[in-house]
């Protein structure tokens, strides 16, 4: 008898149902488990490399989105990226821009300005940018300058940021953990404009009044884009600094001062992956044999570490095995 084998879609359509529960539990009330399925479903129809990430990766990004209270493919929000295998969800400008509209205590843009382009802009006392698009370029390379708006409620004058495209190159080459898998440069840099928006958008988000939500948003753009391994442990986000000897997460000036200070419960480091597989056949064997539970593991490992939605996810599947 042929065995049927499930499509893939198929396959992440019954993982992310029998973990929806805990997708609920992670987002804000303007969004529904069920429309961040359909979303999710969405990017990854559409997506051939995503379709042979682990689905424990694509949950675990979902979660992350969830978390953030942006939507995957929704205007620019976010995106489900795969990488070696794996998924990772990358906060858009669209999302950050979002974020601060609903903190309600301030407003930001971004723009790109193309070869062609009238273009003009001041710092000082009283700063200003003046673009007026002449119908762009065919690709990012034609891009000249990419800046950044920002005002707060009431104030007089906005706070501005203007880099040319070969400052972002170079800030991409400088924090780049990951070379030509980065996000920004797959496909023939489709991504490119995106990732240089959202590079100067964070330099000038870092001057606006924020919420907890921007500033998660904030610190997961940093991690993802530094290549470092973070989670989320309830308003804080974890960011593993192990992985760059210098600590820098990208967010900082090109002098290397970065921004992103890993706040409360950043004392314990996150478990890497090597870290992982080195230890997950000593505690799959506790789960399946019966002396923990996968509450009793993850209460245990984490009082040393902090865990991954992953790597919760991948012990959890443990306990589910034989079902």
């Amino acid at each position: 008898m042929n065995q049927v084998v499930a499509s893939p879609a198929k396959s992440l359509s019954t993982f992310l149902d029998k973990y929806k529960g805990q997708i609920a539990n992670a987002l804000p009330k303007h969004i529904s488990p069920d429309r961040m399925v359909r979303l999710t479903m969405t990017a990854f129809s559409q997506n051939k490399a995503l379709q042979n990430c682990d689905l424990h990766s694509i949950f675990g990004s979902v979660v992350v989105a969830a978390q953030l209270g942006l939507e995957i493919g929704v205007g620019g929000q976010g995106y489900l990226v795969p990488y070696k295998g794996k998924a990772t969800f990358v906060p858009g400008w669209q999302g950050l821009v979002d974020l601060v509209s609903r903190a309600g205590r301030a407003t930001v843009w971004t723009g790109a300005v193309y070869a062609g382009d009238d273009f003009d802009w001041a710092l000082g006392d009283m700063p200003y940018v003046k673009h007026r698009p002449q119908g762009g370029g065919d690709t990012w390379r034609d891009i000249t300058h990419v800046y950044a708006v920002g005002r707060v409620n009431g104030s007089q004058y906005p706070v501005l940021e203007v880099w040319t495209m070969d400052r972002v190159v170079k800030h991409l080459n400088k924090y780049n953990k990951v070379g030509g898998q980065h996000y920004a440069l797959k496909d023939n840099g489709q991504n490119m404009e995106m990732y240089a928006r959202k590079v100067v958008l964070l330099q000038v988000v870092k001057y606006m009044p924020k919420s907890i939500e921007v500033q998660r948003a904030m610190d997961v753009a940093n991690a993802v884009d530094a290549g470092k391994p973070f989670t989320i442990d309830g308003d804080m986000v974890v960011i593993d600094d192990r992985a760059d000897d210098q600590g820098d997460t990208g967010t900082g000036s090109e002098s290397g001062e970065a921004s992103t200070t890993v706040r409360a419960g950043a004392e314990k480091p996150v478990c890497s992956p090597e870290e992982f597989d080195a230890k997950k056949t000593e505690w799959r064997g506790l789960i399946t044999s019966g002396k923990k539970t996968v509450q009793q593991l993850l209460a245990m490992i984490q009082t040393r570490q902090v865990l991954t939605e992953e790597q919760k996810l991948t012990i959890d599947s443990w306990a589910h095995e034989n079902d």
